[in-house]
Parts: C-alpha cells; sequence; structure tokens
C-alpha cells in the first residue's frame, strides 16, 4: 500500500515575503559585523599591503557602547572604504597570533595592552606598534570627530 505524500500548506503571501527578505537582512548584519582576529600578523600585512593601518576594536559581549561603535563607525568604514578592521573581545578564549606570530587568546592580548575600557580603538603599523593613540569609550558627541582624527594621524604616521 503506497502512503500518501504530505505537502505542506503553501506559504502566506507574509510568510513568502519573509523568506524572501532573509538574504537581506543577513547581509544587512554581517556589514554590522567586524571580523575577529585570527592572525595579527596576516591582517596587519594585509592592511599595510593597502597602505592603512590594522584598526582593532577591543569588545565586550552585550556592551552597548560596542556595539555603537561596531556598527555606526567601524564596520560601515569597512564595508564602504576597505579600512581593515579586525575586532578582539574580552573574556575570550578565541585564539590568534599575536604580532610576533605567537598563539595567544583575545583577552591575554587585552591583558597584555592593558586596556581596561571597552570599547577601545587602537591603529597599528609596521611591527605591531601603535601609530595614533588609543580611542577608548564611545560616549562622547564627538565620537566621529576623534575617531577620524587618530586614524589621520595612524595614516600620516604610516605614510611618513
Amino acid at each position: 500500500m503506497t502512503r500518501p505524500i504530505h505537502c505542506p500548506a503553501a506559504p502566506t503571501r507574509r510568510q513568502a515575503l519573509a523568506l524572501l527578505a532573509l538574504p537581506a537582512l543577513a547581509q544587512a548584519q554581517a556589514e554590522k559585523a567586524l571580523p575577529l582576529s585570527r592572525s595579527l600578523p596576516v591582517e596587519l600585512a594585509q592592511a599595510l599591503a593597502v597602505r592603512q593601518p590594522l584598526v582593532l576594536m577591543a569588545s565586550l559581549h552585550g556592551c552597548p557602547w560596542c556595539k555603537l561603535v561596531r556598527e555606526n563607525y567601524l564596520a560601515p568604514m569597512r564595508t564602504q572604504e576597505g579600512l581593515p578592521v579586525v575586532q578582539v573581545d574580552f573574556g575570550s578564549q578565541q585564539a590568534t597570533l599575536d604580532f610576533a606570530g605567537k598563539p595567544v587568546t583575545h583577552e591575554s592580548l587585552i591583558r597584555g595592552w592593558n586596556i581596561t575600557v571597552a570599547p577601545t580603538v587602537l591603529f597599528f603599523g609596521p611591527g605591531g606598534r601603535e601609530l595614533a593613540g588609543r580611542l577608548p569609550g564611545a560616549s562622547s558627541d564627538f565620537y566621529s570627530a576623534y575617531l577620524d582624527q587618530r586614524l589621520a594621524d595612524a595614516r600620516k604616521k604610516l605614510a611618513g
């Protein structure tokens, strides 16, 4: 005896539209994310190859200021301008390589750099040297100007 084939009901118009929107939603979320560091020497080499500093954001999971900086400043600069940006996370055991090529965790990098405020944005050049002052926190009305100035300082040192 053959069994009847069960075919689910056709999706409603609302469900169909929601399914069509999923790829666009996924793309929008990806554009707001920053890649996690996996190898600082490789990430730095890629940044220097395009004559840019490597911008690194020290972030804390669930931090609203980190989300603000990531989604409104760094991720758009990465997608629209090609700015080389990576993220390391407070408390994370995510593996990466430090600038000397030694295996470390994100947490150990943050501790080693004496970072105590999330978010903190750093700007690196040849040899893993910091090219501009760190940008800690995000609660200023002038954050964009501070970020632009530090990025300009880093680019100037890199070019000089």
